[in-house]
């Protein structure tokens, strides 16, 4: 589908995939089904929509983006556990997640 709309596409689930319309693929390493609440996909919208305004391409801004939410899911499981994840829960986690990536810390 980012081939044929020449756009960078997320599929968001377990393992989400990132693509672009010239054929690159990225694998997000995280399977967190407390991201599959309502909500969280507004939050990973968010999260790629800052980047962008950085002036972050846009295959690297939903990769990062998909990777710090992920980042920010796993902050928040080892917090909370597997259940009740809000997406209000992921807000404060992000800026954690930047933090540990800057620091070298790829999963909390």
């Amino acid at each position: 589908m980012a081939r044929r709309w020449r756009k960078v596409v997320v599929l968001k689930g377990a393992y989400t995939v990132v693509a672009s319309p010239e054929g690159q693929v990225r694998l997000s390493p995280f399977a967190n089904p407390g991201l599959a609440s309502a909500g969280t996909g507004d939050v990973l919208a968010g999260a790629v929509a800052g980047l962008l305004a950085q002036g972050v391409s846009s295959f690297d801004s939903a990769s990062l983006g998909v990777y710090l939410h992920g980042m920010a899911g796993e902050i928040v499981r080892a917090r909370l556990g597997e259940a009740g994840t809000l997406a209000s829960d992921l807000l404060p986690a992000l800026p954690e997640a930047i933090t540990k990536l800057r620091e070298g810390h790829n999963v909390p």
